[in-house]
């Protein structure tokens, strides 16, 4: 009896031991992980200001990405547009006025010029000629020898304007003024562009696929560039928050598979862990885990490849990742 004692107390110590650590150390240990959906919101707006013209859904409804959501009054805009086409037209008018250079007309008027500059300083010449030789003779006075010469010399300053004139007219305008003004035709087609993009902003479409959360505004709303009309449910990409205790963190790793189950159904999702946190944290108070709430976990990011209605918005889930 003496000897069996040892044996029995032997083979107990054994099974505590067994008990205590075979649960940590199996691999066939399932790991399950708590979180809940995180499913992005947008809030959708004109990058214009404007009188609300319509809208076209309400909360609740599905839409698609490229959907017409509302519009806004465009007709100031429109206008805007008109306004910047004429700007346009003129500042081509004068690039083409600036690249063909005089017309016809304008160089024989500088022609005549010339030539009537010509004319007058010739008789200029010959009224001097003559004062000069009554001075020589003693029949004119100096005065009116210097009044000749003054003239003389205000009508080959008149020449010499005219034919400066004629040779701009016959070169055209300066390479300096055609790039300043094909500068402003750049301006004006710019601005034009400007006032087309303003129209288009009239026009609220939707960015992705999603469910119309909140209607904020109502037909005949002053609305400011940027104010939120719609608030949209994405639906595109459902992700779902999740944390992993330090000591699972090896079991784990971006691309693996999961299984994702809810409360509320029967129903099961596939995805896959597409982010895992280098920084710890406390485990929030809205995670439900078997482990003490002051454990240090990682924050897990998973992309749900299959989802419908039964994934909502800050649902509680779990996770069942595939270790295999």
């Amino acid at each position: 009896m003496k000897k069996i004692l040892p044996v029995f107390l032997l083979l107990g110590i054994v099974g505590v031991a067994l008990w205590m650590y075979w649960p940590q150390q199996s691999p066939d240990d399932d790991l399950v992980l708590y979180g809940n959906v995180d499913i992005r919101d947008v809030r959708l707006g004109f990058r214009v200001g404007g009188r609300l013209d319509n809208m076209y859904f309400e909360e609740g409804q599905a839409i698609r990405k490229g959907d017409l959501l509302a519009t806004l009054d465009t007709k100031p805009y429109e206008d805007g547009v008109a306004l910047a086409a004429a700007r346009v037209a003129e500042a081509k008018a004068r690039v083409a006025a600036l690249r063909t250079g005089s017309r016809p007309q304008e160089i024989q008027q500088a022609e005549a010029g010339v030539a009537e500059a010509s004319a007058a300083r010739k008789n200029a010449q010959q009224d001097y000629r003559r004062q000069k030789e009554l001075v020589t003779s003693g029949v004119s006075s100096q005065r009116l020898l210097d009044a000749a010469k003054a003239q003389l010399d205000q009508t080959q300053a008149r020449l010499e304007a005219s034919r400066e004139a004629l040779a701009l007219a016959v070169e055209g305008a300066r390479s300096e003024d055609v790039d300043a003004g094909e500068a402003a035709l750049a301006a004006a087609q710019a601005q034009l562009e400007q006032a087309k993009t303003q129209v288009d902003d009239g026009k609220l479409i939707a960015p992705s696929n999603g469910v119309i959360l909140t209607r904020v505004l109502e037909p005949g709303s002053i609305v400011g560039a940027g104010a939120t009309v719609y608030s949209l449910s994405l639906t595109d990409k459902v992700y779902v928050r999740a944390y992993v205790a330090e000591p699972d963190l090896g079991r784990i790793a971006p691309g693996t598979e999961v299984n994702v189950t809810t409360d509320s159904s029967d129903d099961s999702y596939v995805g896959h862990i597409g982010f895992i946190s280098p920084r710890a944290e406390f485990t929030p108070k809205t995670v439900e885990t078997q482990e003490l709430r002051t454990d240090l976990v990682y924050r897990v990011r998973i992309v749900m490849a299959n989802t419908d209605e039964g994934l909502r918005q800050g649902m509680p889930v779990t996770i069942r990742p595939d270790l295999r």
